[in-house]
């Protein structure tokens, strides 16, 4: 549904131009990988909707991989399988196919969610589990205080809580997912106490949101930062972040019963 880009990147993002480090810096964390494996359950046969390199995909599972952007999909390590090159919202699949669906990262990047959600909700015949960020406490974060603009981005982007609800037939539970110190995966929050990251080029455009602000936004970010990690400015506001042992931001699990 709606046009795709010269990759096959089906969202607002086109992974075949930002998607180049995205493995390096966008890597699984295990705790977060196992608040999605407890979900998922017994579940045999899993569905990963929006796969990208294979982030949080069960090993121990039988894992189908939907995945439209080549460049991410190339980047799948050689012990995952093959990703099927397919959208949300048309997924080639009969009905009652999987036992369990996810999907990490992904629904913001759907151009119709309703459409994607409505399609996981009839390929799988037990619960469906989604990892997505609250779009109302993303601008809770420190990076407001330079870059609100970024920011704002997200908060857009990501469906609303209730829209997702609705769109897997209501019998939802949400609960919000502790990002851990050091946590390994990439996204903005992940480096909640560790600023400098964010002064990395390529950390940046591993976040995607990042791509969606005019540069010259970035370049402020990142020489107002730059003189508050050197001056001790952001650490006399924000340096107990650097050994809280877990954030509880924006980012959610949302659990739909079969």
């Amino acid at each position: 549904m709606g046009t795709r880009a010269t990759d096959g990147s089906a969202g607002d993002a086109n992974y075949g131009e930002i998607g180049s480090s995205y493995s390096r810096y966008r890597r699984p964390d295990p705790r977060i990988a196992a608040v999605i494996r407890e979900a998922l359950g017994d579940a045999r046969t899993v569905l990963n909707v929006g796969a990208g390199t294979g982030s949080y995909e069960p090993a121990d599972r039988e894992v189908t991989a939907v995945e439209p952007s080549a460049a991410m999909r190339a980047q799948r390590p050689a012990d995952l399988p093959s990703a099927v090159d397919a959208t949300a919202e048309q997924l080639p699949f009969a009905d009652d196919s999987f036992d369990a669906s996810m999907a990490t990262f992904s629904v913001h990047q759907w151009r119709d969610v309703g459409a994607g959600l409505c399609e996981m909700r009839r390929v799988t015949r037990g619960p469906v589990v989604i990892l997505t960020c609250d779009p109302t406490r993303v601008e809770e974060f420190w990076l407001r205080e330079y870059a609100p603009e970024i920011l704002a981005v997200e908060a857009r982007r990501y469906p609303a809580l209730e829209v997702l609800a609705e769109g897997l037939g209501g019998n939802v539970s949400c609960s919000v997912v502790a990002i851990p110190q050091v946590c390994t995966d990439g996204f903005t929050e992940a480096y909640y106490g560790r600023p400098e990251h964010l002064l990395d080029a390529e950390a940046q455009l591993s976040c995607s949101a990042w791509s969606f602000v005019e540069p010259a936004v970035i370049a402020r970010f990142t020489q107002q930062l730059t003189v508050d990690l050197l001056t001790g400015t952001w650490d006399a506001k924000h340096g107990a972040l650097r050994t809280l042992p877990q954030y509880e931001g924006s980012l959610v699990l949302v659990f739909a019963e079969p």
